[in-house]
């Protein structure tokens, strides 16, 4: 006679790749670039020289994450984690389980940081600070337009891109210090512990070298872009 198992029994888990290379890359790239934005912009003089071309790499990094959204690995794209109100609000009191990659709250910031980001690319790339440095596109729009563009730039959208860089650090160590649950780790090696059916990102050399192929044609559209206003 067998033994009844005990119920509520915790699924096992193993590693499952849920980031894959080119989200992962992506994430660390951003970070980085952003940094190096805030430093030159605040640094100013020949630095914002290299503030523009940042700029535009934010871009590039920004529109092809928005495509890698829809093409790339299960947990990469939107349709697996950008939820409605009601899984948000079933999240937020703790009704469901562990998800892979982001989390429903998690998503909306995702959404909040990328739709700020591509704002101030936009806004910088028509901005004048009536010094030594103009937007590649200034000349193309109303003059109107740039000079709200630029303050944009330089005062809100600054502000708010802070503002969410914070909240996003603040969740991180909230779920590292509080939950015991690491996010950091799983945007390194690419692999979370989940229950062992959980299907997994694809990430193959020809994922890779897709995404290669679609950031390339990213970088095109940059460079074609910067020059319009030449």
């Amino acid at each position: 006679m067998s033994a009844t198992p005990p119920r509520n029994t915790p699924a096992a888990t193993a590693p499952v790749r849920v980031w894959d290379l080119p989200t992962r890359l992506f994430h660390w790239g951003l970070l980085a670039v952003v940094v190096a934005l805030f430093v030159s912009g605040k640094v100013g003089g020949n630095a914002m020289d290299w503030h523009v071309r940042l700029g535009l790499g934010a871009g590039v990094l920004v529109v092809f994450r928005l495509a890698w959204g829809l093409v790339g690995g299960r947990w990469s794209r939107f349709a697996s984690f950008v939820k409605g109100p009601v899984t948000v609000w079933r999240y937020l009191r703790g009704q469901l389980p562990v998800p892979a990659g982001h989390n429903p709250l998690g998503a909306l910031s995702v959404l909040a940081l990328l739709a700020v980001l591509a704002l101030q690319v936009a806004t910088g790339l028509v901005a004048d600070d009536e010094i030594a440095t103009v937007g590649p596109l200034n000349a193309l729009v109303p003059e109107d337009w740039a000079s709200w563009g630029t303050r944009w730039h330089k005062g809100p959208g600054q502000t708010l891109l802070l503002v969410l860089v914070g909240l996003h650090v603040a969740a991180i160590l909230f779920h590292r210090l509080v939950k015991r649950h690491d996010l950091v780790r799983p945007m390194l090696t690419g692999d979370q512990a989940l229950p062992a059916d959980t299907p997994p990102s694809r990430d193959s050399a020809l994922t890779r070298l897709a995404a290669l192929g679609l950031l390339g044609l990213c970088a095109a559209g940059a460079v074609w872009v910067s020059r319009l206003g030449g």
